[in-house]
């Protein structure tokens, strides 16, 4: 039998109400000069600790010319990458529909030929002979070859391709090739200092300002912990859901219990260790 798909236009993969986003240092001016210069963009940081967020804020703040002097915002298309990830996936493949075949972009391909932001999450998690099919999109050429079509796309002027991962994962068998990195201008994100979280915890949540700085501090703590056998820190994103439990009526030692403590590791002897840290933070 055939299938019948139905594809949303790349147009409305724009981000139309300005996405709260802190900038920590000049990473706004770097993604602007990047985009305009059509230069890509790897984002490197820890789990949890701004990339995505920065990368729909860029979305939203940077416009395109579309003709006759207007302007609009540049769509983004997101692509978690993970280890089935084919080049298929990317670029498109014939369908079957009825005795016949149609041929489907992927999302790699409709934000090609658009000019939207491609945004490919976690690349390391990628296989490496679906990364090298970007190789020529990432330099000068500016190219996607769709070799099932005998095709080369040229990238529209807005197009940008966009990466992230995590420098944390990396082993022998998850890292970047030398020859995909080295297209690609790098920023490096960490997490934000105690004063940048609190506020931005309270702006995410809604919570009380002695709430925030209380989250702020243990995430600061916690990360401490590291040189301790745990093996990430709290991210900003659970220091937010535990302040989002706790406006919602959680009790501040239940809701860092489930958003930090049992989130973090399965490890009774770290789980103590973090969760001492919060005792001391959020006396009863």
């Amino acid at each position: 039998m055939g299938q019948n798909f139905t594809q949303i236009p790349v147009e409305d993969f724009r981000i139309t109400e300005e996405p709260f986003y802190l900038p920590i240092a000049d990473e706004v001016e770097l993604f602007e000069s990047a985009y305009n210069q059509h230069l890509p963009v790897l984002i490197k940081g820890p789990t949890g600790c701004g990339k995505t967020r920065f990368v729909e804020y860029m979305s939203w703040r940077l416009h395109r010319h579309v003709g006759d002097g207007d302007e609009e915002g540049v769509p983004l298309v997101t692509i978690a990458c993970h280890e089935d990830l084919t080049a298929s996936d990317l670029v498109g493949r014939y369908l079957l529909e009825g005795e016949h075949t149609r041929w489907i972009d992927g999302p790699l391909s409709r934000a090609v030929k658009k000019g939207a932001i491609c945004y490919l999450d976690e690349i390391v998690e990628a296989r490496k002979d679906t990364t090298v099919l970007i190789h020529p999109l990432a330099d000068h050429r500016r190219l996607l070859p769709i070799e099932k079509r005998g095709e080369l796309l040229q990238a529209a002027d807005g197009f940008l391709l966009v990466m992230s991962f995590n420098p944390g994962y990396q082993s022998v068998l998850k890292d970047l090739k030398h020859s995909t990195r080295q297209r690609f201008i790098a920023i490096e994100f960490d997490y934000p200092t105690r004063e940048q979280e609190s506020e931005i915890i309270r702006m995410e949540s809604g919570c009380a300002e002695e709430i925030a700085r209380d989250l702020a501090k243990l995430g600061e703590k916690v990360r401490h912990l590291k040189s301790h056998g745990l093996a990430e820190g709290v991210s900003t994103r659970l220091l937010v859901y535990a302040a989002k439990l706790i406006v919602d009526g959680i009790h501040p030692l239940r809701a860092c219990l489930t958003s930090v403590v049992w989130t973090l590791t399965d490890d009774e002897e770290i789980q103590q260790a973090i969760n001492e840290v919060v005792c001391t933070i959020f006396e009863e």
